[in-house]
């Protein structure tokens, strides 16, 4: 005797069978509670993800795009001194681009504000390189806006036909990024001589290569928005059959 009441033993196992097979108990309580829990701590890891390692790289681009130009333009912007620091804030630039996409995808520290501020950290840095040497009269203007204009045309392309699928990253744009970075790098440094010849060339392969990569993409951009087109009329086609 144990002074417990038979219903009340009873309801006590059955809550227990109820927990332990994860079927709801006698007062109506589930055990769908875990999964919920489940989401919102997985909620609060994808909100506290925005400040890993990538991002942080992202942002550390972002903000040596102001002291880049701060270095570049001092002293009249044609102190060797301050010139070589620009161009270490310019290399320090480049390198966290190559690690901050890497580290993201590899170890899933992909968010969606480096999504976004990851390609304008890109092209902020790369553009005022380009608008201080321009403005300096160390690079023809009309060099800065085919670059410019094919970076921006590009990026604002992949918005365009997003509906219809991803344009990816071809080897060739790859090697346009470094042609770019390295002839840019150059012009920053107060080069002369037969380096000052060099990067006169390594410059004009950077412009070919931007011109011929960006009319890559257009044409991919046309191949995928015809095809997505094709196969949105051809699932209409079906479903009205």
């Amino acid at each position: 005797m144990t002074g417990v009441p038979a219903s009340a033993a009873g309801g006590s196992s059955q809550a227990k069978g109820a927990a332990a097979s994860g079927a709801p108990a006698a007062d109506g309580s589930s055990g769908a509670k875990g999964p919920r829990g489940g989401k919102l701590a997985a909620v609060a890891v994808n909100q506290a993800s925005v400040w890993n390692i990538a991002n942080l790289l992202t942002m550390l681009r972002l903000i040596l795009v102001p002291g880049f130009v701060a270095l570049m333009l001092a002293d009249g912007g044609y102190d060797p001194a301050w010139r070589s620091l620009a161009w270490a804030a310019f290399a320090i630039a480049m390198i966290t681009d190559l690690f901050d996409g890497h580290l993201a995808r590899t170890y899933n520290l992909v968010t969606d504000f480096g999504k976004i501020a990851d390609p304008i950290a890109d092209k902020a840095i790369m553009g005022a390189a380009l608008i201080c040497l321009s403005a300096l009269g160390d690079l023809p203007w009309w060099v800065t806006i085919v670059i410019l204009g094919r970076e921006l045309g590009i990026t604002l392309l992949r918005f365009l036909v997003i509906r219809y699928g991803v344009i990816p990253a071809s080897r060739g744009g790859k090697l346009k990024t470094l042609t770019q970075g390295v002839a840019v790098g150059m012009y920053v440094l107060a080069l002369t001589g037969w380096l000052a010849t060099l990067r006169f060339w390594v410059m004009a392969a950077a412009v070919v290569l931007t011109v011929v990569t960006g009319l890559d993409y257009v044409r991919q951009a046309i191949v995928l928005r015809r095809r997505g087109i094709a196969e949105r009329k051809a699932a209409l086609e079906e479903t009205e059959a």
